[in-house]
């Protein structure tokens, strides 16, 4: 929680309709804490001094399609319980319904109402600033070009983005050239991405949902990330996506191709937030492509290195992991990997083993047995041979599918494993999925 100070002669002021809250604003002291009453009440507002600006049931900060509505240009302030419309269209500027500029260190935006702005809130450079509780929703109709996002953190260290609602727009999170973040416990649909990672390194994506979003999570070009009790359900691109991601550990994430009604996962533990506020299925219910499958990819890694993959669910995907692009040095353990149509695609001709101390993952498609009772299959899983290979590289080859020569060769390498191509082996296959549970670390 961030705290105004407390500043003698600090007062609590009611703003009515009509009155101008810049006027109000000018005649404040730091720590006064101005309430609008219930009603539209005009903007732009800047907010130049450290006080608390606080809406009734019913208030409203209306712009006039120029610029942002409410710039946050001070220390320590607080926007609190308002709703927020009428931003200008430009990208250049930044129009924002709530806009918080380098000036704006410790500010919290809260509980608000933020729609049909081009962007919801921006901290720009608002270093420890916090947008908590608040639902935004963006432009819904033109191009996804010309469109903001719901949150947008550019160079703001320790900012934190907490138990949102977002929907609608371009991206639901999107940041940038920042670090030390926490985005938790947010809700997005109706989105291109729902968190859109940039060159943010050090920081914290937990406890979110994203329900049919072109992209779930989108990490690129950052590191050293804690990804932990993300649920993506039914996104239609990619539930999460590596880009040049290295030296983070993800980590309890579920991956629904099919937009499963959460909770089957809630009762193993997931939720939505830091703050335990669950998640609702009434927000997509009524949408007919809901029950459609995807993603095509559970996940995509690219170029990412380093990462630790333990205990997450991949399911009911066209593929559970789409690895490429020379990512080295990876480990995965504990996942599960359920209905996808192609389990693992790995264009290579490497030997990976997908194992860590013992310990390998859970392929549902996996015949093994396990005579000894130890949870260990007693064979090596092998997600794709050299047919798999062939398909990748000339998919006209699908038409002899169903050839003897075809038959052949896979009995062949099922009975001569040393025919095997390089690619993907779990030398330690789990034989019962991990139960995954939300991380509290």
């Amino acid at each position: 929680m961030v705290a105004i100070p407390a500043v003698a002669n600090a007062a609590e002021r009611v703003v009515p309709i009509g009155v101008s809250i810049q006027s109000q604003i000018g005649t404040a002291v730091a720590g006064d804490v101005l309430v609008l009453e219930p009603g539209e009440h005009a903007g732009p507002v800047v907010i130049d001094k450290s006080i608390e600006l606080r809406g009734k049931t019913g208030a409203a900060v209306v712009g006039n399609g120029k610029g942002s509505v409410i710039t946050i240009a001070s220390a320590g302030v607080a926007v609190r319980g308002i709703s927020v419309s009428g931003s200008g269209p430009s990208l250049e500027t930044r129009d924002s319904g709530i806009y918080a500029d380098r000036t704006a260190t410790d500010a919290l935006i809260e509980d608000n109402t933020v729609t049909g702005n081009l962007f919801g809130i921006y901290l720009y450079g608002a270093k420890n600033s916090i947008a908590r509780a608040n639902r935004i929703v963006g432009l819904k109709s033109g191009r996804s070009s010309e469109m903001g996002n719901g949150v947008t953190v550019w160079n703001a260290p320790g900012a934190k983005v907490l138990d949102n609602d977002i929907s609608f727009g371009r991206d639901g999170i999107a940041t940038n050239a920042s670090r030390m973040n926490v985005f938790s416990g947010n809700r997005f649909s109706h989105l291109r991405f729902a968190i859109h990672y940039m060159y943010t390194n050090d920081s914290e994506i937990s406890g979110n949902i994203s329900s049919g979003n072109s992209v779930g999570y989108a990490i690129m070009f950052s590191s050293r990330l804690k990804i932990m009790g993300n649920v993506s359900r039914g996104d239609r691109d990619h539930g999460l996506l590596l880009n040049t991601a290295n030296g983070s550990q993800i980590s309890g994430n579920i991956v629904l191709g099919e937009m499963q009604p959460v909770d089957r996962w809630l009762s193993a533990g997931i939720q939505s937030g830091e703050h335990g506020m669950p998640a609702s299925d009434s927000d997509i219910a009524s949408e007919t492509e809901n029950r459609r499958l995807g993603p095509e990819k559970c996940v995509f890694i690219y170029n990412a290195n380093r990462n630790r993959f333990v205990d997450n669910h991949f399911e009911n995907c066209a593929i559970g992991i789409h690895f490429t692009a020379g990512s080295e040095g990876n480990s995965m353990s504990g996942n599960a990997f359920i209905n996808n149509r192609n389990q693992v695609k790995y264009v290579g001709t490497r030997y990976l083993d997908w194992s860590h101390e013992g310990r390998g993952n859970y392929w549902s498609d996996n015949p093994g047995f396990d005579l000894n009772g130890d949870g260990i299959a007693d064979n090596p899983y092998r997600p794709n041979d050299l047919i798999d290979q062939v398909l990748w590289t000339a998919p006209q080859a699908k038409l002899l599918m169903t050839s003897p020569a075809v038959q052949v060769i896979r009995w062949a390498q099922a009975q001569f494993p040393a025919l095997l191509p390089g690619g993907v082996v779990d030398s330690r296959p789990l034989m019962t999925p991990t139960s995954v549970e939300r991380s509290t670390q």
